[in-house]
């Protein structure tokens, strides 16, 4: 007993290394080990009780088979104890206080821990891996696809495998979407939340470029989309490190349950549409869930309604909307173009960097995380067009847009009745509503310029029947005024008339209205 209390003293005062213990007490270091795991095993600690003579510490490290039969009686159901692990707050030093106050006589501490490890082996699972109720949600793309045939171009689409797995029940969910992308993955999110009615503490994810734009040890960068639905939810999304399997090993096996359990008996089905393929995963789902486990008592199912379902807290009054980012320049007419369709910001943000979100039904403009702008989102066919909110528009913008031709007809009325009949000429054509008040304002802002020469210039085009702006900058500009008179005449080429009659082809004008044919 002597060599057995120094190698006690060496090993667990001095924290010596089992090769230095072995040559202080000259024992081999296999029997040094055994000796510190024996009194391991006994719950002894350096230094020993003074009433513990040589025979107690004997009976203490050597137990006889009778009293191996007597430990044995007080063995706990590791299984129930597991579950209680993976509740909040529980902890081994709280399930082993409670195990002797039942067993009086029972293991010490460490021996409880000791038989607990060695039970947690035999069930194939790691220590590390024991999560609690209502913590961890982990999620995945299995490695295998469901083909997915059009039924009429007879194309087929490899269908994406998306898993969701509950940390402490192995609760599992499962569907096949079209892609990996952002869109569908969170919306199998949305659907996996819903499935398992509840929302967790954390959800754990791979490095997926949907999910994490920047993966990082430390700091991992989410998809501003990724990062809104984990807003929306309140649950946090920490990424599994890159390479470091380990941080979602659940979720691997599970994987691989879900591609031997369900991909495999449906890999001679042909399927043709994902809602067809999905309610087949669903059936082969259910049956997995509700499986007996192998080693320990209860199903997947079972676990999920005794230990995640009760704790996990509820969902938002509302789904998550899947949006999508873009950058963007807002243009000199205050405009940014979203699918080939142009809305409006704020004037003053023209030729500034902008975010745009977009959902199914809205576009919203942010600048420096501030909303400056959001607009009923236009079908995507109907493009080429804009929508202008007349506040984002200039006063003068704004204003010009609020005249109509009633308004300019009056104008050019304060000018002339030549003038005015023009405008009512112009407005006539068959040109672009907006093209027309353009000309019209074009004509008008000639006033400034040219004063009543203008009402004789707009005479004169009426005669020509050349409704155009150009036509009667040209006849101001050759200062042709004095035309109006009777009996003056007056050449005009065709190059800036076109509504004339042909190459080489001049009018004389004599009087208003009347023309001759000069050779």
């Amino acid at each position: 007993m002597r060599k057995i209390r120094e190698v006690l003293r060496l090993k667990l005062e001095l924290n010596l290394s089992d090769r230095l213990v072995g040559q202080s007490v000259q024992l081999a270091r296999s029997t040094v080990q055994d000796y510190v795991a024996r009194a391991n095993q006994a719950g002894l600690n350096w230094p020993l009780p003074p009433e513990l003579d040589d025979v107690q510490l004997e009976a203490l490290l050597f137990r006889t088979h009778e009293q191996a039969a007597v430990s044995a009686a007080h063995q706990p159901d590791w299984a129930v104890l597991d579950r209680e692990l993976r509740r909040k707050g529980v902890t081994r030093q709280l399930l082993w206080e409670e195990y002797r106050r039942q067993h009086p006589d029972g293991w010490q501490y460490a021996t409880f821990n000791e038989n607990y490890r060695k039970w947690k082996a035999t069930t194939g699972l790691s220590m590390r891996q024991t999560h609690r109720a209502g913590e961890k949600l982990f999620v995945d793309y299995a490695g295998l696809t469901l083909p997915v045939t059009d039924p009429r171009s007879g194309d087929v689409l490899a269908g994406q495998v998306f898993v969701a797995t509950l940390g402490a029940s192995d609760y599992t969910y499962a569907e096949v979407t079209r892609s990996q992308g952002l869109h569908d993955w969170i919306e199998s999110h949305i659907r996996a939340l819903s499935f398992f009615g509840g929302v967790p503490e954390i959800i754990v994810p791979d490095n997926l470029k949907a999910g994490v734009t920047h993966a990082s040890r430390y700091e991992p960068e989410l998809n501003r989309t990724y990062q809104e639905f984990a807003q929306h939810y309140d649950v946090a999304v920490i990424p599994a490190r890159v390479r470091k399997p380990k941080d979602k090993a659940l979720v691997e096996v599970h994987v691989q349950i879900v591609e031997r359990r369900i991909l495999a008996p449906l890999r001679d089905r042909v399927f043709f549409s994902l809602p067809e393929a999905n309610e087949a995963v669903r059936e082969l789902l259910e049956a997995l869930n509700r499986q007996p486990f192998q080693k320990r008592p209860g199903s997947r199912r079972s676990e999920f309604e005794a230990l995640d379902q009760p704790v996990l807290r509820p969902l938002p009054a509302q789904p998550f909307e899947v949006a999508e980012w873009k950058h963007t320049t807002v243009g000199l007419d205050y405009h940014v173009v979203v699918q080939g369709h142009a809305y409006s910001v704020p004037h003053q943000y023209a030729k500034t960097r902008v975010d745009i979100r977009l959902t199914a039904r809205l576009v919203e403009i942010y600048r420096s995380g501030q909303r400056i702008a959001v607009h009923h989102r236009v079908p995507g066919t109907l493009t080429r067009q804009q929508t202008t909110m007349p506040d984002h528009m200039p006063a003068h913008h704004r204003h010009y847009r609020e005249v109509g031709p009633e308004q300019l007809t009056q104008q050019a009325q304060q000018v002339g009745e030549a003038t005015a009949a023009l405008v009512r000429a112009i407005f006539d054509g068959n040109q672009h509503p907006e093209q027309k008040k353009r000309v019209v304002t074009g004509l008008l802002r000639l006033h400034r310029e040219y004063g009543e020469r203008l009402e004789a210039a707009c005479r004169r085009a009426l005669a020509l029947q050349a409704h155009s702006l150009q036509s009667v900058k040209s006849i101001l500009k050759h200062r042709l005024d004095e035309a109006e008179l009777p009996g003056n005449s007056i050449e005009l080429p065709v190059a800036q008339h076109s509504n004339l009659r042909g190459p080489g082809y001049f009018a004389e004008i004599d009087e208003p209205g009347a023309e001759r044919t000069l050779n």
